[in-house]
């Protein structure tokens, strides 16, 4: 039997430490960085900018030097015949006779160096794939930013569920005393059976609300698993609490800074979508500049009536050409002059893009900083009001079990209180995710 025990138990601790090993803790900064690195949205802007990087070097190589090679072997099945005037070949006049010129089968090998001289959409193209580089950077950033975004209030709306499901908790073992006792004093006679009514009202309310906020807490979860890129059901445990955070993102100073609208991700990217327009237009002016490449080819051949190519005394001949091709656009019937206003056309409507996208941000800092501002005095003033709540409460409750004060009065200052909670409890989220909006628009993350 002790043995068994002792089997019984390490197995226990066993599974107790495997479950504890599972569980990952993080607190915001924590959760943040993990994010940046496993969130799926992330990653695959971490890919594009490796695919831009290929796309540039894939742009870059084919203004370099291409070297190709080719065998061509050839087996004429039946050989085409020429005619020729018969008395070429001695003869006679006015007759002619059909010759197959050439052997039967055939082998080239041959190899081919080329290398572009001057070609104005090559130069274009280069500054393209730098552009695109940069446009893919510019992504990955607002992608990131997007992502702390999104961590910041997954991980907010945890702590929010927790500490609801935790003040109900509490504020339902209250209620449930307060029952117990009322009840104790009607059965004695000395209290009305409404006054157990309405608390039996309020504490069936008070139920419903714990167990959807128990629901929330666990969508809440997964949410939040989800973000970081991890299993939607993975066992997570996070370790700040939502008034810590709170206090850490009251900062008035904040917004006292001067934000640029230059400096943001938004106004970045549209000024990358103007420069690609600025070198669409360049791109097709260029093409009607000429082009210029210069190639060299050599090999050997060998000819013969049978398939002999492998024989060591198969004759092969050797040759070599170099050669230059210069190609000069003429004339188009008014296309290339079309393409070109239709690109300073689309050049022009990424200059108003730019204009509105300024002015758009700059109402969007406006406004961000206005929300934060109105967060943290609400925060301020929900918290003065919770206190007053909880005042107001325990004075009716006292009131209430000496007499003085009704049932439905009782009832209104616990709903009152558990309003000024959750209306606390929101302010704190509030001042988090307002805070984590500004930064986001004015790119201050870091």
């Amino acid at each position: 039997m002790k043995n068994k025990l002792i089997v019984f138990f390490s197995l226990l601790i066993s599974i107790t430490a495997a479950a504890q090993e599972n569980i990952q803790h993080f607190s915001l900064e924590e959760a943040i960085s993990f994010a940046l690195e496993n969130n799926r949205t992330a990653k695959n802007a971490s890919r594009d900018i490796e695919a831009a990087k290929q796309q540039k070097w894939e742009t870059t190589a084919t203004g370099l030097p291409q070297l190709s090679a080719s065998v061509d072997y050839q087996n004429s099945i039946k050989q085409q015949l020429q005619v020729a005037e018969a008395s070429a070949f001695g003869g006679p006049e006015g007759e002619y006779v059909a010759l197959a010129l050439g052997l039967k089968q055939s082998l080239i090998g041959s190899t081919t160096l080329s290398q572009l001289l001057f070609d104005g959409s090559y130069i274009v193209g280069l500054q393209s794939a730098k552009v695109y580089l940069e446009i893919s950077k510019n992504a990955k950033a607002k992608t990131d930013l997007e992502v702390r975004k999104a961590v910041v209030n997954a991980y907010g709306n945890v702590l929010l569920t927790e500490e609801s499901v935790s003040i109900l908790e509490r504020n339902k073992a209250t209620l449930q005393k307060n029952l117990d006792e009322t009840t104790k004093i009607y059965e004695n006679g000395l209290e009305e059976e409404e006054s157990v009514e309405q608390l039996k009202i309020t504490l069936s309310s008070i139920n419903s609300t714990l167990n959807n906020s128990k629901r929330l807490k666990k969508v809440a979860y997964q949410m939040f698993n989800i973000t970081l890129g991890l299993d939607i059901d993975n066992n997570t445990v996070l370790t700040d609490n939502l008034e810590t955070l709170t206090a850490k993102n009251i900062d008035l100073e904040f917004t006292n800074n001067p934000f640029s609208v230059e400096n943001t991700i938004d106004y970045k990217i549209a000024e990358n979508d103007k420069t690609s327009k600025e070198l669409l237009l360049k791109l097709e002016k260029y093409k009607t500049l000429p082009t210029l490449s210069a190639f060299m080819t050599g090999g050997y051949s060998a000819y013969s009536p049978e398939f002999t190519f492998l024989d060591s005394d198969q004759k092969y001949y050797g040759y070599a050409i170099f050669g230059a091709k210069l190609s000069i656009p003429i004339f188009s019937s008014g296309g290339t002059n079309s393409k070109i206003k239709r690109a300073q056309i689309n050049l022009e409507k990424a200059k108003d893009d730019l204009t509105e996208t300024e002015q758009q941000l700059k109402l969007q800092i406006a406004s961000a900083t206005s929300d934060y501002q109105y967060a943290i005095e609400e925060y301020s003033n929900k918290k003065e009001n919770l206190n007053l709540a909880e005042r107001i409460e325990k004075k009716n409750q006292t009131k209430f079990f000496e007499g003085i004060a009704s049932s439905f009065e009782l009832r209104q200052a616990q709903t009152q209180l558990y309003s000024a909670q959750q209306d606390f409890l929101q302010a704190m989220l509030n001042v988090i995710n307002n805070k984590v909006a500004l930064e986001t628009i004015t790119n201050q993350s870091n």
